[in-house]
């Protein structure tokens, strides 16, 4: 029993760390770099491209890898001992689509916006890797919030009414979000401005979902 305390110890220690990176480099691209290529000089900008770009997004996928494989272990932790619940739930949903944005659509894409790949229309590459981005900021609030609930809150229990309706349009919600990231648009979430509102925003709304239905 203590080797496997401290196996969840090490794995939930691991899961804040790479989150972090993460996390710290998912606000950076959208509050930062974004901001600043829009107004760099074609040569520090063709510079940044080649070198910093490149750098920092190795750090941010392989983040998100092992941010998803500990948080994996510490699900199915949880799931053994039977202290799933909605908050879990919902914040392990959102944690793997940002996961997923990453790897299949925000990744892929910014190596031809970058030119680090041959062929494709770079300027809908980088359209396509800036909604999926922008998405991720937007789950990122919500995300947090809940795995932060979650331990408060098992089986039920504080606030909230278990696994129920609330839980299904919570789903149901991060579902339709996603499928815009994918082949929608960015609406409000255009400006930095903008996305952290709408994160907030969705936090207050995908909770009270929970702790009211």
């Amino acid at each position: 029993m203590e080797i496997m305390n401290f196996i969840n110890f090490l794995a939930r220690w691991g899961h804040v760390l790479f989150g972090i990176t993460w996390i710290g480099l998912l606000y950076y691209f959208n509050f930062i770099q974004g901001g600043y290529f829009k107004q760099a000089t074609p040569e520090a900008l063709k510079d940044a491209k080649a070198k910093l770009a490149p750098e920092a997004l190795w750090w941010f996928r392989w983040g998100a890898m092992f941010t998803f494989i500990t948080g994996l272990i510490l699900l199915v932790g949880l799931m053994k001992q039977g202290l799933m619940n909605a908050y879990i739930i919902a914040g392990a949903t959102m944690g793997t689509l940002m996961f997923l944005n990453v790897w299949l659509i925000i990744w892929p894409n910014q190596k031809i916006a970058l030119g680090l790949v041959q062929g494709g229309d770079a300027g809908a590459a980088a359209g396509k890797a800036l909604l999926a981005s922008r998405t991720n900021t937007l789950f990122s609030g919500p995300m947090v919030f809940f795995m932060l609930a979650g331990p408060h809150f098992v089986n039920g229990g504080g606030y909230g009414k278990g696994m129920g309706l609330g839980l299904w349009i919570v789903l149901a919600l991060i579902a339709a979000l996603e499928v815009n990231a994918i082949a929608g648009k960015q609406g409000p979430m255009t400006t930095v401005k903008g996305v952290i509102h709408c994160s907030i925003a969705l936090t207050v709304v995908l909770a009270a979902l929970l702790v009211y239905l």
